[in-house]
């Protein structure tokens, strides 16, 4: 028999954490896709360890987030036996891989501003959020690292590969907007010094993919309409299908250890 969805009481603090969870666990899950199918060795190594760290950071707010919550929950549970209506991740990071052009260009969005947003977090009053900050800005900033020199190769290499890196911006750009989103219960925990706001992160964000596509000879899109929904639990099929892979050991054997 099926394990039946948990319910979580999301007061502020807990949703806010949870976003961040579910953004790490997703991408995470995204990119351990991609074991055995990337287009070498080394690259298989490197977004399998950048999806460990991200599962890591997912591990950690999860933690984090049943502890402030108080109702009985774990990571495990909170991974694991959510709705898929629960989850608030960002749209960006269930979309699916694509090809390699597809998968970079997500990556690059993404972590440009995750590692604006965990340097801003480690000033956070909350010591448990800042610690966490703290290991996380590391890895973001290696993860921005190495998606920026694979953009810079596929933009200026060959005619394929730079229409391939400008159609993935292309696709994927209306689905940024959404990290810049902020709505009155984390405007609150702005105000408490507890998160940093955002929008604050967007010129600085700006700068850096304009100086990686520019010397990749690859351009943003004019169009300024972005999707939403992903933070209050409004998805995309993608999301649903992925879930159906994640939850299935823990659904169809709960409780079942190693």
């Amino acid at each position: 028999m099926a394990t039946p969805s948990i319910t979580v009481t999301e007061t502020p603090l807990v949703l806010y954490t949870l976003r961040r969870a579910d953004d790490a666990l997703i991408l995470g899950h995204r990119l351990s896709e991609w074991c055995g199918h990337a287009p070498m060795l080394e690259e298989d190594m490197a977004l399998s360890n950048i999806a460990l760290d991200l599962i890591g950071q997912a591990r950690a707010l999860y933690t984090y987030a049943a502890e402030v919550e108080g109702g009985g929950n774990d990571e495990d549970k909170l991974a694991y036996l959510r709705d898929v209506r629960q989850y608030r991740n960002l749209l960006l990071v269930e979309r699916p891989n694509g090809d390699f052009a597809q998968t970079m260009v997500r990556q690059l969005f993404y972590s440009a501003f995750a590692d604006l947003y965990w340097r801003g977090m480690m000033s956070s009053r909350d010591a448990t959020l800042a610690a966490i900050a703290a290991k996380s800005e590391k890895e973001s900033a290696y993860h921005l690292r190495h998606a920026s020199e694979w953009i810079i190769r596929l933009g200026d290499g060959t005619k394929e590969s730079h229409a391939r890196a400008q159609a993935a911006i292309d696709d994927l750009w209306a689905f940024t907007g959404e990290m810049f989103a902020v709505d009155e219960s984390e405007r609150d925990l702005i105000d408490a010094g507890i998160a940093v706001d955002p929008l604050l992160l967007m010129p600085e964000w700006l700068v850096t993919l304009t100086d990686v596509l520019r010397e990749a000879t690859l351009t943003l899109p004019e169009n300024d309409w972005m999707q939403q929904g992903g933070r209050d639990g409004r998805h995309s099929e993608h999301l649903g299908h992925l879930l159906s892979e994640l939850q299935y050991m823990q659904r169809s054997f709960p409780g079942a250890s190693w």
